[in-house]
C-alpha cells in the first residue's frame, strides 16, 4: 500500500521488452536505502516488484495486464518516473489509500498557470469517470491529488508548486498520457451497495399477488 507522496524522480536505465511483456531497470538513490528482494515500489503509481537492486538502480517485471492499463507500454530508456516505497506501519498518512493498481490511463488535455498553481485537466473514459468526484482523491502516476472539478469526458486537478517540482509533472505536455487510480474506497462502496444478482432476482419476485399469498 502507498500513500501517493512521491519520494523520489528516478531514471530508466534499460527498457527490455518481451512478446507482451517487459523487464525494467531503474537508477535511484533514496529509495535503494532499505529495498529488499521482493519489496514493492510505485513507478508512476504502478505497484512493482523488486527482482535485483544494487547501489545505483533495481529491476522489477512488467506483466502484460499492466501494460495493457498503463503508460509503460510507452517507457523509453531516459525517462523519468515518479518512486514512492511502500507505506511504513509507523510512518505518516500523508495523501490517501493508494494500492499501486491502475484502473486506466488519461490523457493530458490542458495545462495552465493559476497564480501560483498549475491546472491540469485529463481526458479519460466513462468508467474511470465514475468514481471521480469534486474534492476527492485521485492517483495520477502516483501522486495523491484532490479533483477540483469533474467535466463530462474529464476532470481537473490543481498542482501546488512543491509537487510540480518534484514529481513528472515538471516534463510533461498536453497528449502525454498518465496512468490513474481511483480511489479504492469508492470502488468497496459501489460493489457493497450493488444487489448482487441472485439478491435482484429474490426482489423481482415480490408482487402484490405474492404478499396477499402470504397473508399481507
Amino acid at each position: 500500500m502507498f500513500t501517493g507522496i512521491i519520494e523520489e524522480i528516478g531514471t530508466v536505465y534499460s527498457v527490455k521488452k518481451g512478446i507482451k511483456s517487459m523487464e525494467l531497470s531503474i537508477e535511484a538513490e533514496k529509495i535503494l536505502k532499505d529495498t529488499n528482494l521482493g519489496s514493492s515500489i510505485a513507478v508512476n503509481g504502478i505497484c512493482l516488484t523488486v527482482t535485483y537492486f544494487n547501489q545505483s538502480y533495481f529491476t522489477v517485471d512488467v506483466m502484460p495486464e499492466t501494460l495493457r492499463r498503463s503508460s509503460l507500454r510507452n517507457i523509453q530508456t531516459g525517462s523519468k518516473v515518479n518512486l514512492e516505497r511502500a507505506m511504513s506501519v509507523n510512518g505518516r498518512f500523508g495523501g490517501h489509500i493508494v494500492t499501486g493498481h491502475i484502473d486506466s490511463a488519461g490523457i493530458i488535455s490542458n495545462i495552465k498557470k493559476e497564480g501560483n498553481a498549475v491546472l491540469i485537466d485529463i481526458k479519460t473514459n466513462q468508467k474511470t469517470l465514475l468514481y471521480i468526484v469534486e474534492k476527492g482523491s485521485i492517483a495520477i502516476d502516483g501522486i495523491s491529488l484532490t479533483v477540483t472539478n469533474v467535466f463530462n469526458d474529464s476532470f481537473r486537478v490543481s498542482v501546488i508548486p512543491h509537487t510540480f517540482q518534484h514529481t513528472t509533472f515538471l516534463q510533461k505536455n498536453t497528449g502525454d498520457t498518465v496512468n490513474l487510480e481511483n480511489d479504492i474506497i469508492a470502488k468497496y462502496l459501489e460493489k457493497l451497495m450493488t444487489p448482487m444478482p441472485n439478491d435482484r432476482d429474490k426482489r423481482n419476485t415480490i408482487s402484490l399477488k405474492f404478499l396477499a399469498e402470504n397473508g399481507f
